[in-house]
């Protein structure tokens, strides 16, 4: 992504919300069930798996480790640590799908587990299973493990001006 793709708006998540989101998402995936565990998209999928795994009482978790972001840059995705199989009956957790990039890469791997993110963005909504909030391509998500608390000017100020 280019400075001209850059996201224009952001949409701060809180600890709360996240929790909050995590649970719905759970919730979508009650009746898929029973798994036998879940994948966890390293890193932003380690908190709602987390969350996930305790609401559907899922013990066996793995990491499928990918490196696709460099703070707002995404690049190609590069496979840090593999999953072994097909994904038969495996839940994989993400954060987030975007532009699909990192979804294809865990699908070509997995191809027969469910993939479910919390988040999703217009482009890479079709590959995933399950999602709960979709969010528009230009917004940037900001995750709370990304952000600290600190004052910020009125949306005004910093809107585009015709």
């Amino acid at each position: 992504m280019d400075e001209s793709e850059a996201p224009q708006k952001t949409f701060p998540v809180s600890w709360d919300q996240l929790h909050r989101d995590s649970k719905a998402l759970a919730w979508r995936l009650v009746d898929g069930g029973p798994w036998k565990g879940i994948v966890a998209i390293t890193r932003g999928g380690m908190v709602p798996a987390a969350i996930i795994a305790r609401e559907l009482d899922i013990r066996l978790i793995d990491t499928l480790c990918i490196v696709s972001y460099d703070d707002r840059r995404q690049g190609d995705a590069v496979v840090l640590k593999e999953v072994p199989g097909d994904g038969d009956g495996w839940l994989i957790i993400d954060d987030l799908v975007d532009t699909g990039r990192t979804a294809k890469v865990v699908i070509g791997r997995l191809p027969r587990a469910h993939f479910a993110t919390v988040y999703a963005k217009p482009a890479g909504r079709p590959l995933v299973n399950t999602f709960v909030t979709e969010v528009s391509q230009d917004t940037w998500i900001l995750f709370p493990w990304d952000t600290e608390l600190r004052s910020v000017p009125p949306i005004v100020k910093n809107a585009p001006r015709p």
